[in-house]
């Protein structure tokens, strides 16, 4: 089943402002970029980490690149290919298919995606044009759908996150592969059971 769910991804037209392939090589789990050129084609578009002299992509980033052709991994001086490498992170997390939808998603529409900072978020999402200006202003929960959450947990995180000043967005990542955005606009409590008034949420 996997192996169809790869396979059947429909890949979305998305137009790169940079026509370089990025090379890479794939240690320790690590997408190293060493090219000094390259690290800076990928660090203005707001992909990866600066690690001594190196650039250091996450998993999402390193699978997107691959998914849009545009790097080349290896492994000494073996190539991995999307599938294998979307193949190996499902087998360490099988969240990993539903989670890289949504990374897709929202970089497809031109925002910068980084890792969640805990809270149980999966995402920051910056806004346009604010990466390594300001903070990221979206924190992104992946739910799929039919999952059952424990909401109470859920509630907490989201009302520490509102403290802070972020915006709490809500994606439930349908079985088709759709994903529908909500904006959670009012929480409260009704016989001590947690109740979240949500509007849908369009990411432009």
């Amino acid at each position: 089943m996997q192996n169809y769910y790869i396979i059947t991804l429909q890949k979305r037209v998305m137009s790169f402002d940079f026509e370089t392939k990025i090379s890479a090589k794939l240690v320790n789990e690590k997408t190293i970029v060493l090219n000094p050129k390259m690290q800076n084609i990928l660090k203005e578009r707001g992909f990866g980490e600066s690690e001594k002299d190196t650039l250091i992509l996450d998993s999402f980033e390193t699978l997107f690149l691959l998914y849009n052709n545009k790097l080349e991994l290896k492994k000494v001086n073996r190539k991995i290919t999307f599938d294998e490498l979307m193949q190996k992170s499902i087998q360490k997390h099988d969240d990993t298919l539903i989670r890289f939808l949504l990374y897709r998603d929202l970089r497809t529409r031109g925002y910068v995606v980084k890792d969640g900072f805990g809270f149980g978020s999966d995402f920051r999402v910056y806004e346009r044009g604010n990466y390594g200006l300001k903070d990221a202003k979206f924190l992104i929960f992946a739910f799929n759908e039919g999952t059952q959450q424990k909401i109470g947990k859920l509630y907490k995180n989201i009302e520490e996150i509102t403290k802070m000043g972020k915006e709490p967005i809500i994606a439930v990542i349908e079985r088709r592969g759709e994903i529908i955005y909500y904006k959670v606009n009012k929480m409260n409590f009704s016989e001590n059971e947690p109740e979240f008034e949500m509007k849908d949420f369009k990411f432009n």
